[in-house]
């Protein structure tokens, strides 16, 4: 999606809207749009565009832009303005501590959670997986983290991971074109729904932080890689 569609995308939203347009809404906004993918790394987050599209002021705005700087889901360049981040390599490994603790421990806590939402999810990969949608098996993928921790019924870990999520969709980008990386994880996905609905929680959490340790691997090679 170009900047210019997210911009009109954005304008509905802000017309729609019955919220008060605060600093947390536009970081919101911005956060939701870069965690679905439609705006990525590099991208400049021009500030007259965006507060005219949002309706709000620039004040306003540099509050949003100071909340997701210090999510280091955008990044200050002096002269020059404020970009999509582009997450090194100890930002993954920071990302990936934090999913070790969380989402292992959401599959282990909360076996009385209904798991239909993760069955929905699940289909929906493994549909885009038999298409080879690749962007649809990422996106399928990412909701299923989501919808995983959301069984504990937490505000504060669902905004975490909003957070995390939003990270995640920027680090993915380098992996965008690449099947391979994707479609064994959503076998992986598969599996852990399994064991959860079976009652296997400490297994389907032993996966999970399996799961999370390849794909950090995974992440940490590719952008070695690049840089070679």
């Amino acid at each position: 999606m170009t900047f210019e569609a997210v911009l009109e995308s954005l304008r509905g939203v802000a017309k729609g809207s019955t919220h008060s347009h605060t600093g947390l809404w536009v970081s919101d906004q911005l956060r939701q749009r870069i965690a679905a993918g439609d705006l990525t790394p590099g991208t400049k987050l021009s500030e007259e565009a965006l507060g005219e599209a949002l309706g709000v002021s620039r004040n306003t705005l540099r509050e949003a832009f100071t909340a997701l700087h210090a999510e280091h889901i955008v990044t200050r360049i002096p002269n020059r303005g404020v970009f999509v981040a582009r997450p090194a390599a100890e930002d993954i490994r920071e990302i990936y501590r934090v999913r070790r603790f969380v989402e292992p421990a959401a599959v282990l806590w909360h076996e009385a959670a209904p798991v239909d939402e993760l069955r929905a999810v699940v289909a929906d990969a493994q549909y885009a997986r038999a298409r080879g949608d690749i962007a649809g098996m990422a996106g399928a993928n990412q909701e299923f983290h989501r919808a995983l921790v959301a069984r504990a019924g937490s505000e504060r870990l669902d905004s975490l991971m909003k957070q995390v999520l939003a990270e995640m969709r920027l680090v993915f980008h380098s992996m965008g074109s690449d099947p391979a990386f994707h479609e064994p994880y959503v076998a992986d996905n598969a599996r852990v729904l399994e064991l959860i609905a079976a009652g296997h929680n400490a297994e389907a959490a032993e996966l999970m932080r399996d799961y999370l340790n390849r794909a950090e691997a995974q992440l940490l090679a590719a952008m070695a890689h690049e840089l070679h």
